[in-house]
């Protein structure tokens, strides 16, 4: 009997400008955290997608599904299932329309936080088939208020760790029904809403290490954005 797929959808590799996750360190925790896979979302570029295919045939007992968070007007939004970059700091509007025209899935990452979120208003209304409401870098409050969109509004929901490093791999995941097995099953299944999110919120210590960390990364950057 074929089992539900558990993926963590929103995973940044070194090839986000942030993030210090070596994919390899990645695949690693997949089998600690009881996933089946993930799929690779860094900030604005496509660069590490020759990479995941690599690691496809290392390991053919794990999922692995191309992405981009690529940053629009209002917000941070995931592409699924698309190979090249979305133009950048469009109307999130525009941007979801032109993911679903190359074949993608677009999905709003956290959408109720404060930061990089489209907030709630545009979560309200926009035309997407599911909302991100696990985010392992969200507060409780946060995931909560987009859980309550999704179930408004009839959406499917996906989850992911946000992780940029291995040990936040799996902390938020998308549970797929039974059987699913390629990309285009699971892209299949986005759009038909037929997803569930899973995992943990950032209690209070974590919070404070990850304000500290950001601001040290903003530094780094020189304070440009994301």
């Amino acid at each position: 009997m074929s089992e539900r797929v558990r993926m963590d959808l929103h995973l940044h590799s070194t090839y986000s400008p942030d993030s210090r996750l070596r994919l390899e360190a990645a695949v690693e925790r997949l089998g600690v955290a009881g996933l089946n896979g993930f799929a690779l979302t860094d900030h604005n570029t496509v660069a590490g997608h020759a990479a995941l295919r690599t690691l496809a045939s290392r390991f053919p007992q794990y999922r692995f599904l191309p992405g981009i968070e690529v940053s629009t007007r209002e917000g941070h939004l995931l592409a699924l299932g698309v190979h090249e970059v979305p133009p950048l700091h469009r109307p999130v509007v525009e941007t979801v329309e032109w993911v679903e025209a190359r074949g993608g899935v677009a999905v709003p990452a956290h959408p109720a936080r404060h930061a990089h979120g489209i907030g709630r208003r545009v979560a309200e209304r926009l035309k997407v088939a599911a909302l991100e409401t696990v985010n392992g870098h969200n507060t409780e409050v946060a995931n909560a208020r987009a859980a309550l969109i999704a179930a408004r509004r009839g959406l499917g929901e996906t989850g992911g760790s946000d992780a940029h490093d291995a040990a936040g791999v799996g902390r938020g995941f998308t549970v797929f029904p039974e059987g699913v097995e390629s990309v285009d099953e699971m892209l299949e299944e986005l759009r038909r809403r037929h997803t569930q999110a899973a995992g943990v919120s950032l209690r209070y210590g974590e919070m404070a290490r990850l304000a500290v960390r950001t601001v040290a990364l903003r530094v780094a950057r020189g304070f440009r954005g994301i």
